[in-house]
């Protein structure tokens, strides 16, 4: 038997190349939505990933321990999507600014959460997942959200992607790390702890204001200052850098460290204290005798510089200061100089926040090692609105805080510490 060979027309075989290609389309888009639409969610995703952490970074430096914490760490994470400077954060090719829309495109900012603990903002569990969230006193860790919407290019022509848009949802996670075993842009100050065998405050007790005076030998040893429980010794640490070209003077160094903490400098050893590491006092700034009533220039210069936390004009007794002028303009006061009982109300900038190394003991010509950090607030004198530069036994105020809120930079090592300030980090 013979069989029939079909033979097709032209007309047929085109019309089945045009079903063919009418069944590819969607196939096409699929394929092209995977090369364009996805990559530009995932670049979506970066930019408003990006704009999330610096969010809950700028946050969870406000996390001081304050009532106003979380008002100010708000404040301090809006500011990073904010675009009156036009430099705002902005996701999908930098063309929407988040938090705003442009019409057809909505982005959302979540109003942030705060937590007493790293696993609570996180909510890695079940069980801790949307608890535990606590007020400004008690946050140390904050988590931000975000979500924008992205348009589709291929992806609308399909059933998944008919509004033309998709919403994309980011998490960040910030906080107040462990303790440091290095601290920098602190204060130059040592303490010795009042009891060596507390490894939590060395003695000091949490909301005790305390004279802070210059140490002195011999007798008689100077008085605490009025409205403080104790008088209590320091010593300048030696940071003296003959490296800087600018305000190199010592006088000025002290005054520039004593307003803002060490200076900056790529020389850890410089810019930097670390626990269990030895120091020694800054060389002008050697103790005098007690009876003398008076103190090395170098403690003067030092404490004109810290007057300037609490008073942006020139003190008194500070104009011996090369160019102390030029240097008093590049400081502000404290935006809260309020004789505070409660630190916790504290609603100022943080310039009166003091960061200070505890020794094992004050050693005026030998070594001191470093046991570890703890803080203090800075306060007025009785019935004034600042701290007096020419103190004659080198005295100003200070309430013991424990380790409150984080410091700008730090590193973490082996030195075995259990208790102590930390910096600001991302957790996720």
């Amino acid at each position: 038997m013979r069989r029939t060979a079909t033979i097709r027309t032209a007309s047929e075989r085109g019309g089945v190349s045009l079903q063919v290609l009418v069944l590819m389309v969607p196939v096409f888009f699929g394929l092209m939505g995977f090369a364009v639409d996805l990559g530009r969610l995932y670049m979506a995703r970066g930019e408003l990933q990006t704009a999330a952490q610096a969010m809950a970074l700028a946050a969870a430096s406000r996390l001081i321990g304050t009532e106003a914490a979380t008002t100010d760490a708000q404040d301090a994470a809006n500011r990073m999507v904010e675009n009156e400077s036009g430099f705002a954060n902005r996701y999908d090719y930098g063309a929407l600014t988040v938090g705003e829309t442009n019409g057809s495109l909505n982005s959302e900012i979540v109003e942030p959460a705060y937590f007493a603990t790293a696993a609570e903002a996180i909510g890695e569990d079940a069980s801790a997942a949307g608890s535990g969230e606590v007020g400004g006193t008690e946050a140390r860790h904050v988590r931000v959200e975000l979500v924008g919407e992205t348009p589709l290019l291929f992806w609308r022509f399909l059933s998944l992607g008919q509004e033309g848009k998709v919403p994309v949802r980011v998490r960040a996670v910030a906080g107040v790390s462990a303790p440091l075993c290095t601290a920098c842009n602190i204060e130059p100050i040592a303490l010795a702890a009042l009891d060596a065998a507390d490894t939590v405050d060395f003695g000091f007790v949490v909301g005790t204001r305390y004279t802070l005076g210059y140490s002195c030998t011999g007798n008689p040893i100077p008085q605490p200052l009025a409205g403080s429980t104790q008088r209590v010794p320091y010593l300048i640490l030696n940071r003296a850098n003959d490296q800087l070209a600018v305000y190199a003077d010592d006088s000025q160094q002290l005054y520039r460290v004593g307003a803002q903490g060490l200076l900056a400098s790529t020389t850890q050893a410089l810019a930097c204290f670390s626990v269990n590491a030895e120091e020694s006092i800054w060389a002008s700034a050697a103790p005098l005798a007690c009876n003398v009533n008076r103190v090395n220039t170098a403690i003067t210069s030092y404490l004109c510089g810290m007057a300037t936390r609490m008073d942006p004009s020139l003190a008194q007794g500070c104009t011996d200061i090369p160019e102390v002028d030029t240097l008093t303009a590049l400081y502000q006061s404290d935006s809260d100089l309020t004789d505070l009982e409660d630190y916790t109300t504290y609603a100022g900038n943080g310039r009166r926040l003091l960061t200070i190394p505890i020794v094992d003991a004050l050693n005026p010509t030998g070594t001191m090692i470093v046991q570890g950090f703890r803080q203090f607030l800075l306060q007025p004198l009785q019935n004034q609105a600042g701290i007096a530069s020419q103190d004659p036994n080198g005295r100003f105020m200070a309430t013991y805080l424990g380790t409150r809120f984080p410091i700008k930079q730090g590193r973490f090592g082996d030195c075995a510490i259990t208790n102590g300030p930390g910096k600001v980090v991302l957790h996720r």
